[in-house]
């Protein structure tokens, strides 16, 4: 009985993840030829989210390592986006913190993408309408789950949908 559950787990997993990848790429078509990068715009939506905090912990928080963002964090200070100021309990650290600036890059990279969505939800009924806002919240509560995984039955896809033979299933 435990492997038909984990079958069944493995099978909602692969949906879940197949669509949610569809629904990335279709919004990702649906931002301007100019708009940020992936990585600028995720560093953006946290301090929008969580306020000011060190560029380890937007790190953390993204699953990367602080070195792979430097640039990143480099060229949103130097376009105005962000704000980098010495952290009060460390000299030695710099704390981020979103610009007024960062916020209207921010809300209208996010204007583009909810135009594309909110036209696409008006073909659904209010009833699936309101199955999706359900699953929203789960979504999100699942981007935060700390599980760990013993073996990556997956075959290493790293989520964005290129991870061979994973992507099949």
């Amino acid at each position: 009985m435990a492997s038909a559950n984990a079958d069944s787990l493995l099978g909602t997993a692969s949906e879940v993840r197949r669509a949610a990848n569809r629904l990335t790429r279709r919004l990702r078509t649906e931002r301007s030829a100019d708009a940020l990068s992936t990585n600028k715009l995720a560093v953006l939506s946290h301090l929008y989210r969580n306020g000011p905090t060190t560029a380890g912990r937007i790190a953390a928080v993204e699953h990367q390592r602080p070195q792979s963002l430097t640039r990143v964090f480099a060229e949103l200070e130097r376009a105005g986006l962000i704000a980098r100021t010495s952290s009060p309990r460390d000299r030695r650290q710099s704390v981020l913190e979103l610009t007024a600036t960062g916020l209207r890059a921010l809300a209208d990279d996010m204007a583009e993408r909810d135009a594309w969505l909110a036209a696409a939800l008006g073909e659904l009924s209010e009833t699936e309408r309101q199955v999706l806002r359900i699953a929203a919240g789960i979504m999100d509560r699942l981007a935060d789950a700390e599980v760990n995984v013993v073996s990556d039955p997956g075959g290493g896809d790293d989520g964005d949908g290129h991870g061979g033979k994973d992507e099949l299933r």
